[in-house]
């Protein structure tokens, strides 16, 4: 009876959540400390992995995921975990990835078995998505202590490098132009009320309030603004503003931060960002990008059925910077971000392209890669702002297996009682990794822009199929 009652209770809170959310971003496995990186025309993150039930941060690899359109989000599974470095052994904490020369360089902490302490290190690869491999064979940094976590690294306008990080203190470094090792030695920023809103760790004292205190989780970044001048008017001449965002507040925490006229500072005390809200996460991580004209707030919240503070999920918030360049402050919410662009389902899709999704996970393997698996009766997929064009779709196929008795998929517009437009019926073929191409003409042929789901129908309880790919013809 008890299981009965949970099952309900998480299919209540996926259907409630269905409704307008595109928050957390995904839903098939847990997404913590979302680090988001543009190059080209998508926009990537890259995140953690807390495991599912965990009652610790168990982490083990490093996902990847992206979209052009930002509410469309393609698993690119996980290139990179604790097996890529020989020195690591555990935890696979927040991490961080940056392009430079062609080069995608992504900044790790994890736990040394060299050291016995928490280190820095750093993967390299071809292309955002790798393959990525470990670029020296040792960590970049460590020297024994746990206060090396949770690095951010940024290329300023004159090609320095730098990489800050740290949890209670917060050290920062500049890099080589190779990136991958250390052009000076490893330094401390000194913690003030002025510049993070409370003093040194060591230097605090005991039931003193404070006005905020840095706790771990920084973001660095520059951006060119127009200060005001005293009667509120910008100023003629752009000024570069470094800004230091972390999470501040100890537990639980909330996101704050401290801006400079330069990455040595001196560093002045903000304010918050996000405040403490209830998003069922005692711990939050922020990162901040601009794409497509947009600028973007990434944080996690535990707010995905069986999530909580060791189980966390990348979220989004669109923003707007203040007119003298600060920042406003940004609630969490269900509905996310809005789409900024339309999704074509005439090319080939993966099928672990999702806006939203209930009940499927993915797994990869070195043939395919990422495809949808665990996919049961009354499970869908949702894709956004889906442009079927004046003529419509006329045919759908997807690349399915199935190891037992097969399914089908149910195609829907708007909502999951929507239009039906078609089906496909997925066979049994022979393995759940033994691939079978299959089509169907569409019953009916949507134009316009909808939003699109695939219901997934079969003998319930039984794992139903698993999905490498779709596509529509018209």
């Amino acid at each position: 009876m008890m299981k009965k009652k949970l099952f309900a209770s998480i299919a209540i809170a996926m259907t409630a959540l269905t409704a307008t959310a595109q928050n957390p971003i995904v839903q098939t496995w847990y997404t913590s400390d979302p680090a988001p990186m543009v190059s080209g025309d998508r926009i990537y993150v890259y995140t953690g992995h807390d495991e599912d039930g965990a009652d610790f941060f168990w982490m083990n690899e490093w996902r990847i995921y992206s979209s052009a359109d930002m509410v469309n989000w393609t698993d690119h599974g996980t290139p990179l975990s604790l097996n890529s470095f020989s020195w690591a052994d555990d935890r696979a904490w927040a991490a961080q990835c940056i392009e430079r020369n062609g080069k995608f360089y992504w900044y790790v902490c994890a736990h040394s078995k060299l050291s016995g302490g928490m280190a820095i290190g750093v993967a390299v690869g071809d292309t955002p998505t790798g393959p990525f491999h470990d670029a020296i064979g040792k960590p970049l940094f460590e020297n024994g202590s746990w206060d090396h976590i949770d690095p951010t690294v940024f290329i300023d306008n004159d090609g320095q490098a730098w990489l800050f990080w740290g949890n209670p203190n917060i050290y920062y470094v500049k890099l080589n132009p190779d990136m991958i090792s250390l052009a000076d030695e490893v330094r401390t920023i000194d913690q003030t009320v002025e510049s993070f809103g409370a003093p040194n760790p060591k230097a605090r004292q005991r039931g003193e309030k404070y006005k905020d205190t840095y706790t771990e989780g920084p973001w660095i970044l520059r951006r060119d603004v127009f200060p005001l001048n005293k009667k509120g008017k910008p100023a003629k001449k752009a000024q570069a503003l470094y800004y230091l965002l972390y999470a501040a507040g100890g537990v639980p925490e909330h996101i704050a931060y401290s801006t400079a006229p330069s990455f040595e500072g001196p560093w002045t005390y903000r304010g918050e960002i996000m405040p403490l809200e209830d998003t069922k996460s005692f711990t939050n991580h922020c990162g901040v990008a601009d794409f497509k004209g947009h600028s973007y707030f990434f944080y996690h919240t535990g707010k995905l059925p069986g999530g909580g503070g060791f189980g966390r999920s990348a979220a989004i918030e669109e923003f707007q910077y203040n007119a003298d360049g600060t920042f406003p402050i940004i609630h969490h919410t269900d509905e996310g971000v809005q789409p900024i662009a339309t999704f074509n389902p005439y090319e080939r899709v993966q099928a672990e392209t999702m806006a939203f999704s209930r009940g499927v996970k993915t797994e990869q393997n070195n043939q395919i890669g990422v495809y949808v698996c665990d996919i049961h009766n009354g499970d869908y997929i949702k894709l956004r702002n889906v442009d079927f064009g004046e003529q419509g779709a006329a045919t759908f196929t997807a690349r399915a297996a199935s190891g037992l008795h097969g399914g089908q998929i149910e195609i829907h517009t708007d909502s999951l009682k929507g239009q039906v437009i078609g089906h496909l019926d997925i066979p049994e073929t022979g393995g759940w990794e033994q691939w079978q191409t299959v089509s169907a003409q569409l019953s009916q042929r949507p134009t316009g822009i909808h939003d699109l789901f695939f219901a997934f129908k079969g003998m319930k309880g039984s794992k139903l199929f698993n999905i490498d790919w779709w596509e529509m013809k018209q």
